[in-house]
């Protein structure tokens, strides 16, 4: 009799064994997304959100991968590293993570760095600059990012400035590793490039004031404004500078204030100022079928809109790439462990995405997919939304 129970209860244990393998090898495959929702760039991370949303639907439309489908869960960092880190270490306790997209700040992504190392997670990144992101000193490396490269930006803003003859720029940058980041590879492009760096000035995340710093700028007669902030911050900013008569001053501006609604929030109306605005990716720029499949995508899931007026677009289809690159890469390795799919990552070849062609998109050496030849300068126009301007 002890034994008929004992085998009955081994019996028992092996198909609830086997049943939790199944259910294992069967559920969702998870994509966690750890960005900001509700503070600083919530429009940056809706947009992230939004491309991840569409490239897992159309990627659990044609089977998901190996089988299996994706799920999408989002976690609001609030623009917080630490809340980033509580975020990243909810993620790894999660069965079937697949990887992590990262949000639009720069010091949450840089905070994060060494517990995804620690966990062996991979981290996608279709915002966040900062060149210490990918350059993290970590062998091997879990972070993948198509996005804009700071040490790259630096040139494409440098270039700018010259092909506008401007030859003495301040920096107005945020005082964040974003903004030191930018400090050092434009400091760096500017003296290679023969353009003058008159002064250097700082801004907190979440100042008022900028008066003394704008008023400083006019009387060093800088002939323009090289700017790296998000969008609060470049609002006093610019505010200021017209506070000082100087709405007219050029301002070149890094991607940060791209993230929202930044001229609704001028006390001036944007025609009045003159601002250029870094991108990788416009709909008016990017001409290919799958940038077309994306905006189509778009308009059936979130309505009708003006291209020009979808807010955060490089981080929507950086995020799409992003998405349908790992999935290609998962189905390559054949696959879904973390060092198989990073080899695997590593080989992807001859790959047509909605931002560019990707002949390669990383290698072991290079986890960047976009480089300097990728960005492109773009205008806002009187209705507040980013156009395209064929400089780059």
């Amino acid at each position: 009799m002890r034994v008929h129970l004992l085998l009955s209860a081994l019996l028992g244990f092996i198909l609830l064994f086997n049943s939790c393998q199944a259910d294992s090898t069967q559920a969702p495959l998870i994509i966690g997304i750890d960005a900001d929702l509700s503070a600083v760039a919530i429009e940056g991370g809706v947009a992230i959100t939004r491309g991840v949303e569409l490239a897992v639907e159309e990627i659990n439309a044609n089977g998901g991968i190996l089988g299996r489908t994706l799920k999408v869960i989002a976690k609001d960092h609030r623009g917080n590293p630490a809340r980033g880190i509580y975020n990243i270490e909810k993620f790894a306790q999660m069965p079937n993570l697949l990887a992590v997209i990262g949000g639009v700040h720069t010091p949450v992504v840089l905070a994060e760095i060494d517990i995804i190392h620690a966990k062996n997670i991979l981290m996608l990144v279709p915002w966040a600059a900062g060149t210490p992101i990918v350059d993290n000193e970590h062998s091997p490396n879990n972070v993948f990012r198509v996005s804009v490269r700071d040490a790259e930006a630096a040139s494409v803003l440098i270039d700018f400035v010259k092909s506008r003859e401007l030859s003495s720029v301040a920096l107005v940058l945020e005082r964040t590793g974003w903004g030191r980041s930018n400090l050092e590879s434009l400091t760096k492009a500017a003296q290679e490039k023969g353009v003058n760096i008159s002064a250097t000035y700082w801004i907190n995340w979440q100042q008022k004031d900028f008066s003394e710093d704008a008023k400083a700028i006019k009387d060093t007669k800088a002939d323009s404004v090289i700017l790296v902030t998000n969008v609060p911050e470049g609002v006093v900013v610019v505010d200021a500078l017209a506070e000082q008569g100087l709405s007219s001053l050029p301002v070149v501006s890094h991607w940060g204030i791209a993230s929202g609604q930044f001229a609704s929030q001028l006390a001036n109306p944007i025609n009045q100022h003159d601002i250029s605005v870094l991108q990788t990716f416009h709909f008016h720029h990017q001409k290919n079928n799958k940038a077309k499949q994306l905006l189509e995508a778009y308009y059936n899931k979130y309505g009708l809109i003006d291209a020009s007026a979808i807010e955060g677009v490089t981080g929507l289809a950086h995020a799409y790439d992003l998405i349908h690159l790992i999935a290609i890469a998962a189905d390559k390795a054949n696959s879904i462990q973390v060092n198989e799919l990073r080899n695997a990552l590593e080989s992807l070849k001859d790959i047509q995405g909605a931002v560019k062609y990707y002949e390669a998109p990383f290698t072991k050496e290079r986890h960047d997919a976009l480089w300097s030849k990728d960005y492109f300068m773009t205008k806002i126009n009187d209705k507040g939304h980013l156009v395209t301007t064929g400089k780059k």
